[in-house]
């Protein structure tokens, strides 16, 4: 990915090495846009943990060269949605309002509650924010193969989409369904909020190439493998375990990859209410 020499956002939050309070064992849960940990769900969540484990020195080391390197990288992502998402929420006549992203070492604090790095990037609607420790984009890396710098890209964009699915009224009007339908009905609902995030991910990777020309050779090819690599049946054929999917809650490695694809492809940020009107077995 074309990214140096360009506008860093002035939006993150550099958080790391600054411990957080004692880390609840499942990470944030029970509020709709938290179901957006891209490496949770069952066992897989074991399997991400061991390899955070083994990734982490400590907390209080300063940063490595590289590590900042990738600090610089990410907020360059974060202020490339900022300019496409201002733009494409402009054309709809609204205000976009910018989410802040947050550094952090091996646990933290947010409106959301407390969370370890071991469920992966997150955003809390609580505080509008995203959240990362540096680290596991190394797991992303040397676990799941899913290498390359747009890899990265792809993930930040995802969160973000999280973030603009918030201020659409996409996640609330998930959220007000909970409690009144069954444990697999939720999770198909979870699974429509992934693909979307990984859809808006794509429309931003679309016109963030035709605002900056950002694409290099092989991004696409590295972002659709980190798609791949977080899908439901992939990481639960990993874990060792049964492929369930009426436990799934982010999507099949397929559906993460096309979505994304089609959201690349067209750039229509209108077209992701169809996320929520296509039948489920056509998603």
């Amino acid at each position: 990915m074309r990214w140096n020499n360009r506008r860093s956002s002035g939006n993150v939050e550099d958080r790391r090495g600054i411990a957080g309070k004692t880390v609840m064992g499942g990470g944030i849960l029970g509020i709709v846009g938290l179901v957006i940990m891209l490496l949770m769900g069952g066992d897989p969540g074991t399997v991400i943990e061991q390899g955070l484990n083994q990734l982490k020195p400590g907390s209080n080391r300063p940063p490595t060269a590289e590590e900042e390197q990738m600090a610089k990288f990410v907020g360059v992502v974060l202020a490339d949605t900022e300019d496409v998402w201002h733009a494409l929420f402009r054309e709809a006549g609204q205000n976009y309002r910018e989410p802040k992203l947050v550094l952090f070492t091996d646990s933290v604090d947010s409106a959301c509650g407390q969370a370890s790095a071991a469920i992966g990037p997150f955003y809390c609607p609580g505080d509008q924010k995203v959240y990362i420790d540096l680290t596991f984009f190394q797991l992303l890396s040397t676990r799941l193969g899913a290498k390359g710098d747009f890899a990265v890209a792809y993930v930040i964009a995802h969160e973000v989409g999280h973030h603009v699915q918030h201020l659409a009224g996409y996640s609330q009007k998930v959220n007000d369904q909970r409690g009144r339908i069954s444990e697999a009905e939720g999770n198909r609902l979870s699974v429509r909020l992934e693909l979307q995030a990984d859809y808006l991910a794509g429309v931003w990777a679309h016109h963030a190439q035709k605002m900056k020309n950002i694409l290099e050779t092989g991004d696409i090819e590295e972002a659709m493998n980190a798609a791949q690599a977080v899908g439901d049946d992939r990481l639960q054929k990993q874990s060792g375990g049964q492929v369930m999917p009426d436990s799934f809650t982010h999507g099949t490695s397929a559906q993460r990859a096309r979505w994304f694809k089609l959201g690349l492809q067209t750039g229509d940020f209108k077209r992701a209410g169809e996320l929520f009107t296509l039948p489920y077995e056509r998603l």
